[in-house]
């Protein structure tokens, strides 16, 4: 079997057909898996890099098809330590078996000769377009906000699987591990899941979350309006009488349900609702209101390194309105006295403070409440930024406010 021929096909899913990396990966034969997941991963975390040594290779761009396998071959030898002789036999091999057997000799010839020494960086932005992850309007975005710290944000890594315990922990910590400001959450340098999973002992749930959950306070009657897959619910579940868990698409609605059921977490409603809509049903029926709105994700690259492949800075306004959409109408389910949160898991201010500015104009009735976390942070005008190079490599915002 071709070490190279399952994440060809994964990636070109990915680059060819836009599909998201995690359910590519979810159609892998049990064979191989982990070496091809993590080869998935070099090349898209290195998607410009590898771009530019390809470049290296021929003054004529190869045919989209070769080049994957390239990068391919060339991620193996710099990020996943594979022998360089084994690397282009595999490429070799590979293109081949895709057809594109008349390739094979430059294949060949191009991985022998490649040199690192010879890859030329820019400038600048420009070098960090190329060592980053990120589009350039975003890139632009966070250099114009942080400046010198922007390189650190923009670089930082995943820092391992975040697991949060309910029992049993202590059968789990002889793994390599790190802790976190939450005493039940852990990152591990790899996890397997095993049937303490099955039975509801962990799950896996990012520091983010468990940090924008420790925001909300505890309360009677909680809406997570943009719940899915249902961690947030969930955790919260144990601080608050009743949840009721919504999303627009009702397959999401079945992954909250099974969350729940999974996790034991019987006081969790989950309905099917799309949150910009008006449901006078829910008219000023809760004490709290969690908006984890739908967003950029461009706080998560480093854990979905495919995620830049998607976003472009055409589609930021219509992002912008539709948070701002749900929000307006969230808060008319907030009880009076009642708080409302707004979350997104972004790094960039216009889906952020932005929004909220917006939103605090015209809606006098709610006020800023100043939120703390254990977790660093940073203190904007109305909530609190985390950013990757201090928050495990994970950026996300969260606000709190209450109805006068």
């Amino acid at each position: 079997m071709n070490a190279f021929l399952d994440a060809y096909r994964v990636l070109t899913r990915v680059y060819a057909e836009g599909a998201h990396l995690k359910i590519a990966l979810s159609s892998l034969p049990a064979g191989g898996h982990g070496r091809t997941v993590k080869l998935c991963y070099c090349v898209l975390e290195n998607n410009a890099y590898l771009d530019l040594c390809v470049r290296t290779l021929s003054e004529k761009p190869p045919k989209p098809a070769v080049r994957l396998v390239l990068k391919i071959a060339l991620a193996g030898m710099l990020f996943a330590d594979m022998p360089r002789p084994v690397a282009v036999s595999e490429a070799v091999s590979l293109v081949r078996e895709i057809g594109k057997g008349g390739m094979a000799g430059f294949v060949n010839a191009a991985l022998r000769n490649f040199a690192e020494e010879n890859v030329r960086l820019p400038e600048g932005r420009d070098r960090l377009a190329v060592l980053s992850n990120f589009p350039r309007f975003a890139l632009d975005e966070i250099c114009d906000r942080y400046g010198p710290r922007a390189e650190a944000i923009l670089l930082a890594k995943s820092r391992g699987v975040s697991v949060r315990f309910v029992r049993g922990m202590e059968n789990y910590l002889s793994l390599p591990h790190e802790d976190t400001p939450f005493d039940t959450v852990k990152l591990f340098r790899n996890f397997t899941r095993d049937e303490g999973f099955s039975r509801g002992d962990y799950t896996f749930q990012s520091v983010g979350s468990v940090a924008v959950c420790s925001v909300v306070e505890g309360c009677d009657a909680l809406l997570d309006a943009c719940a899915a897959p249902g961690g947030k619910s969930v955790l919260l579940s144990e601080r608050c009488r009743k949840i009721v868990s919504c999303d627009v698409h009702a397959h999401r609605v079945g992954l909250i349900e099974s969350y729940a059921a999974r996790m034991g977490a019987q006081n969790v409603t989950a309905l099917q609702r799309d949150s910009a809509a008006f449901d006078p049903a829910f008219s000023e029926a809760f004490d709290g209101v969690l908006v984890d709105a739908p967003c950029s994700g461009l706080g998560t690259v480093a854990e979905n390194p495919d995620l830049p492949l998607r976003k472009n800075e055409g589609g930021m306004s219509e992002l912008v309105a539709l948070q701002t959409a749900i929000l307006d109408n969230c808060a008319r389910y907030v009880k009076r006295g009642g708080r409302l949160y707004y979350a997104t898991c972004s790094l960039l201010e216009r889906e952020n403070d932005g929004v909220v500015r917006k939103f605090s104009e015209t809606h006098p009735a709610f006020e800023i409440e100043r939120a703390d976390c254990p977790l660093p942070h940073e203190k904007t005008q109305f909530g609190l930024q985390f950013l990757p190079d201090t928050a495990y490599g994970a950026g996300f915002y969260v606000c709190k406010m209450r109805r006068a």
